[in-house]
């Protein structure tokens, strides 16, 4: 068996027209919507992130994936540097994502139309500070809670106003003994009191938080732990002191 020389057949690609690249970059940008809408991101999350690409792109007057670090230094370190965490941070995630896209799905077939080996712009080394880990929570003890709901009560004579106090306070003690949310507590009326309902009554939340757009959601919630006798002196006490 004779032995012959391997060619690279990429090497005698022609290099794609102007035309065909812008017609590739709009293509690669749709496709990138339709990935991160097949993810499950809401409409206004994608939008965001096609915003911040489109800026850059403006900005850097080439598609983004001729982008290298020293382009990401000059933008980040110079155009950007006296805006908002928040929005260099957000800009630096959706270009990171933008190129994780073409990673994964076009890496091959720009090799063969640019020459280009695609590699993020954004690394170890210029990528914007400010990102928090989410900090730990520790809920208060029980003991805690008593002594905040008891000093806050014992305010409730001498306050200034007594029935925009009260009703502050009856909104808190709601949420802390049957765990509703502060929009859900804000938005109920008298006839959500079902008072027949149950050993102690119930709730009617009509404006319960939803999930992935499904919008509000209703439901039942028992008055246990003292919040059935919570809400007889609210109405008794400070309902009729409102105009």
């Amino acid at each position: 068996m004779a032995l012959a020389v391997v060619r690279d057949l990429r090497e005698h690609w022609a290099p794609a027209s102007a035309e065909e690249l812008e017609r590739f970059e709009t293509d690669v940008l749709s496709g990138f919507v339709l990935a991160r809408a097949s993810e499950g991101l809401a409409d206004g999350t994608i939008r965001g992130d096609v915003g911040h690409l489109e800026q850059i792109r403006t900005w850097f007057g080439r598609p983004l994936w001729d982008m290298e670090q020293a382009d990401a230094d000059a933008y980040f370190g110079k155009v950007l540097r006296n805006s908002p965490s928040g929005t260099r941070l957000a800009r630096s995630q959706a270009l990171t994502t933008y190129f994780l896209f073409l990673e994964l799905r076009h890496k091959v077939e720009l090799h063969r139309m640019t020459g280009r080996v695609v590699e993020c712009p954004i690394d170890e080394m210029n990528r914007p500070r400010g990102a928090k880990d989410a900090a730990l929570r520790i809920p208060p003890t029980e003991p805690e809670v008593g002594t905040l709901f008891t000093g806050w009560g014992g305010g409730l004579a001498t306050c200034r106003k007594f029935a925009p106090t009260a009703r502050n306070y009856t909104a808190a003690k709601l949420m802390s003994h049957v765990g509703l949310r502060v929009s859900e507590a804000c938005k109920l009326d008298l006839g959500d009191i079902k008072w027949n309902l149950g050993r102690f009554g119930k709730l009617h939340v009509r404006h319960g938080k939803g999930a992935r757009g499904s919008g509000p959601r209703e439901r039942m919630v028992p008055l246990i732990n003292g919040a059935d006798r919570t809400l007889r002196w609210f109405i008794g006490d400070v309902w009729g002191q409102f105009d």
